[in-house]
């Protein structure tokens, strides 16, 4: 072959590879448009706001700057976020790999040494050769464009799962801060009520010495004192592993916010309107609640807005992409390989002209690959889906509780403030001997139970609601259409 059809030849493979920029084997991916309600089937109690607006940022509602700055904290050393973004370099240098396809891959060596044999052989010497070989895929068939296509979409997948962290780690974060100022509450009420019962173990006491009243009054009252007292011990440990995790989603050591969160303070208690001193590690805050309630937005936002669900389908594409890949084995590969070597004595040789692979029999593997493939990616539209219906089914089940927790916590406050109302005038009745004890030890355990509930009510009023704002996907900002 004359070095002007070599040339030639090369000017139309180029040519074709050029014209065929535009053909990629394999079905392109279709973003899927699962089928969702126009609304809620349940609303929230209250509404105020706009949603999506205030939706990145919902934990600002609280109005509790100690939970801001935890969450400020959490975004910056959390170490799985900090693993997801790491993951996100892992993805964007494989996309690099797989895009460096596209360009011809040039290579040097060399070798030199010495030669000889035995006997007076007149070929004894150096030698030594040096060389470059290149090597260049036409893509006629798109392998490598769907290879970049799923890289991409793998980036992209991993960029989604970061951002769904993101969104997990602050309603985690906020969910365990609203736990421990619950149990801290708890604490407060029960050491309250051990107060009260042990004034009331007094007096009976005293009674008992008067002659007044029997030794079983006095029995009772300590079985009383004795139960309240014995709340006291679970809740604080339930505080400190609260504590604990609290401090590990902040990346820090267990016991880092101890000295944060757990203060010796003057507590101002809600429940009986007192300020009671407070033991260390209880709050001189009462139980964080919402200042305004965010709109949910409609569920076609849903798609958009929840990480989880974008990455469902960010995967869905990469997955189809190798498709494209897989079939582009049933045509010819053509590429363009070459070498330069000079060698010992000057002699140059060269080598450079189109070559082609056409695997023409595989005994199935080739088809058996591309079905693989596909059933893969049927798989992936299927998680997808599942992705979306979970999604659904999870806004849907935290609107529903908090509604009916915030029906829940208003009976409760009923009932407690009944309980505290009965305490006074049962004591008043004992006091004049109008009543006997038992009533009293009623009383009394029903008001510790009711607060107790009472406090734990709104603990989880709170955080049903941080549950709806994950559900929505809260936490992070949604790119804008300019941006994608």
């Amino acid at each position: 072959m004359t070095k002007q059809c070599l040339l030639n030849l090369l000017l139309l493979l180029i040519g074709v590879t050029l014209l065929s920029g535009c053909i990629s084997v394999g079905p392109d991916h279709v973003v899927p448009e699962p089928e969702l309600p126009d609304a809620w089937h349940r609303d929230l109690a209250t509404d105020s706001g706009s949603g999506t607006n205030s939706l990145q940022n919902w934990w600002t509602l609280f109005e509790d700057e100690t939970l801001n700055d935890l969450i400020a904290r959490a975004a910056t050393n959390n170490l799985n976020l900090k693993t997801a973004a790491a993951r996100i370099e892992q993805a964007r240098a494989l996309r690099g790999v797989a895009s460096s396809e596209f360009y011809p891959s040039i290579s040097a060596d060399g070798a030199g040494g010495i030669t000889g044999t035995s006997g007076d052989s007149t070929e004894d010497g150096d030698f030594y050769a040096a060389g470059l070989g290149m090597g260049w895929e036409l893509d006629l068939w798109g392998r490598i464009r769907r290879s970049v296509e799923s890289a991409d979409a793998s980036l992209q997948a991993t960029e989604e799962n970061y951002r769904d962290l993101m969104v997990l780690l602050y309603a985690d974060v906020a969910t365990h801060y609203i736990d421990v100022r619950t149990l801290q509450m708890r604490i407060v009420l029960a050491e309250s009520n051990l107060s009260a019962q042990a004034e009331t173990m007094e007096l009976t006491q005293n009674r008992f010495d008067a002659g007044l009243v029997p030794a079983l009054d006095v029995s009772q009252s300590e079985l009383n004192t004795a139960r309240t007292e014995a709340t006291l011990p679970p809740l604080r440990q339930a505080l400190i592993e609260t504590v604990n995790r609290l401090s590990v989603l902040l990346g820090e050591m267990p016991y880092a916010l101890e000295s944060e969160l757990l203060q010796s303070k003057q507590v101002s208690c809600e429940e009986c309107g007192h300020a009671h001193p407070a033991e260390p590690g209880l709050p001189e805050l009462s139980i964080p609640t919402a200042t305004g309630v965010i709109t949910p937005a409609l569920p076609a936002d849903l798609v958009r807005q929840r990480p989880d669900i974008r990455r469902a389908e960010r995967e869905l594409a990469a997955q189809n992409a190798l498709i494209g890949v897989a079939t582009a084995d049933f045509y010819p590969a053509f590429s363009l390989p070459g070498s330069l070597v000079v060698g010992t004595g000057g002699i140059t040789t060269y080598r450079l002209g189109p070559q082609v692979r056409w695997n023409l029999f595989a005994g199935g593997g080739i088809r058996s690959q591309v079905r693989a493939e596909k059933a893969a990616t049927k798989a992936a539209l299927h998680a997808y889906e599942q992705t979306v219906l979970l999604a659904l089914e999870e806004v849907e089940g935290s609107l529903a509780a908090y509604a009916h927790e915030l029906n829940r916590v208003q009976m409760l406050g009923t009932a407690a403030a009944s309980a505290e109302k009965s305490v006074e005038l049962v004591s008043e009745l004992y006091k004049a001997g109008l009543t006997d004890f038992q009533n009293l030890l009623n009383m009394e355990q029903a008001l510790l139970v009711q607060q107790d509930e009472l406090a734990a009510s709104r603990g989880r009023v709170s955080t049903d609601l941080i549950t709806i704002y994950k559900a929505l996907g809260g936490g992070w900002t949604p790119p804008s259409e300019d941006e994608k």
